[in-house]
């Protein structure tokens, strides 16, 4: 259903089943899929492309006309977001599947994110940064530009994230720093005690100082799959 009042340009591609509020304004190079559902006041510029089942609250906005921009199935984005809006840049925006973002959220130009990630009211994400799965970014947080997020990572809220965050790990402050583990997230994720042991274990050795040379050391030691995500990703990003 569209309504009325909502602006089509002629070019959009919208699924039978999505819904379109009133004062929507739709650009000519929107795809919307299946079951999406827009709310009042929503604006889509440029190449837009909202997969299956997604949801946008009123006063999103999303486009700058040039950057492409991807919501994965089932994400919701709740009210004033703006998602690849802040400048004129053509560096494309990911956001995976199952991803909830709430209000007064920015997201720049050449942001990524995976699958069932969370980011609460009024985080920002700049230029180029990234997170991956499972991600939980505290309110009021900024990520700069060029940072990436490991997996299963929890920021603390108002935190100011200025270095990459290996996965798994608790960060907090401003500058944030990490303060341990996500042991939490972990429990959840895990069924497999060992691997949250393994983590550990690796985390008591790098967390002092996460110094590639040592992690990719230790990468090749050891045989969990989950210990080696966690001294890869050091071995290869800038942590804190």
């Amino acid at each position: 259903m569209i309504h009325p009042t909502a602006v089509i340009a002629q070019g959009a591609q919208i699924a039978p089943d999505a819904q379109i509020g009133p004062f929507c304004h739709i650009g000519a190079e929107s795809v919307i899929g299946a079951g999406a559902r827009l709310e009042a006041h929503v604006v889509l510029e440029g190449p837009v492309t909202l997969e299956a089942g997604v949801r946008l609250f009123s006063f999103v906005k999303i486009g700058n006309g040039l950057a492409p921009v991807t919501l994965g199935r089932g994400t919701f984005v709740r009210e004033f977001c703006q998602i690849a809006t802040q400048n004129d840049t053509a560096d494309a925006v990911t956001i995976g599947e199952e991803n909830f973002i709430m209000a007064y959220v920015q997201l720049y130009p050449g942001v990524c994110l995976g699958a069932n990630c969370i980011l609460t009211n009024a985080v920002t994400m700049q230029e180029k940064s990234r997170c991956e799965e499972r991600v939980i970014v505290g309110g009021l947080s900024t990520v700069a530009a060029g940072c990436t997020i490991g997996t299963g990572v929890m920021v603390g809220g108002a935190s100011n994230l200025r270095y990459d965050v290996p996965p798994f790990c608790l960060v907090e402050g401003n500058p944030a720093t990490v303060r341990g583990l996500n042991l939490i997230g972990m429990r959840r994720r895990f069924e497999d005690r060992e691997d949250i042991e393994s983590v550990r274990r690796c985390f008591r050795q790098l967390h002092k100082r996460f110094d590639p040379l040592a992690a990719a050391e230790m990468t090749e030691a050891v045989d969990n799959p989950q210990a080696k995500r966690f001294t890869g990703f050091i071995a290869a990003h800038r942590c804190a």
